[in-house]
Parts: structure tokens; sequence; C-alpha cells
């Protein structure tokens, strides 16, 4: 009578041997996800996770396996835009209250001397 008792030899049986290669793509995948996220950041830290799920079911002596395997990268990071808001609800990339000084010369203030 053959016993398996250690985890590595487990995984690598179950499906055939399809779930040891599904977890090393996934494996794989992940990391160079990651190192595609933290470009050439030395001190960027990108973190993500690959998890395998065993679900066991014993019944009348017999036990069957099956396997979820998950993962989770973080999505690329994306800029933001700044606006201001008008009364009517649409957006300028002017303060609405500041006059522009660039807009070209003015009209002076009328003057009265006393």
């Amino acid at each position: 009578m053959k016993k398996i008792r250690d985890a590595q030899t487990i995984i690598g049986m179950l499906e055939g041997g399809e779930v040891a290669a599904a977890m090393s793509t996934e494996i794989t995948e992940t990391l160079a996800k990651l190192k595609e996220l933290s470009g050439d950041r030395p001190k960027t830290k990108i973190k993500g996770n690959v998890t395998l799920k065993l679900n066991l079911e014993v019944e009348a002596g017999t036990a069957t396996i099956s396997c979820e395997i998950d993962s989770k990268r973080p999505k690329p990071a994306r800029g933001s835009s700044f606006y201001w808001v008008l009364d009517d609800g649409s957006l300028s990339t002017e303060h609405p209250q500041q006059t522009d000084m660039f807009s070209g010369p003015r009209a002076a203030a009328d003057r009265q001397q006393s």
C-alpha cells in the first residue's frame, strides 16, 4: 500500500499534473506583471498574490480533491486631471474667479481726477 503524505507529491499529482503546471504559469505571469508595473523604480513595491485552494471531500473512505487557482494583480496606476466646475456644470482649466492675465491688454478703469 502506497501512502502519500507530503503536499508537494499531492499537488504534483492533482489532475494528472495539470494543477502544478497551471500554478507555475499563474505565478510566472503574476511576477511578470508585478515587474512590469514596478518599472525601473527601485524603491517601488508592487504587491500581488497567487492562491491555491484545495477543496477536500471525503465519502465512504474515498477522497475527492478539486482545486481553484486565483491571483490578484494590481491595476496599472492612472494619472488624474484637475479642472474647475462652473455654475452650469461644465469644466474649465481656468479658475472662474480669476482674470486671465495673458489674454491681452484690457481697457483701463475710468478714473476721474478731482
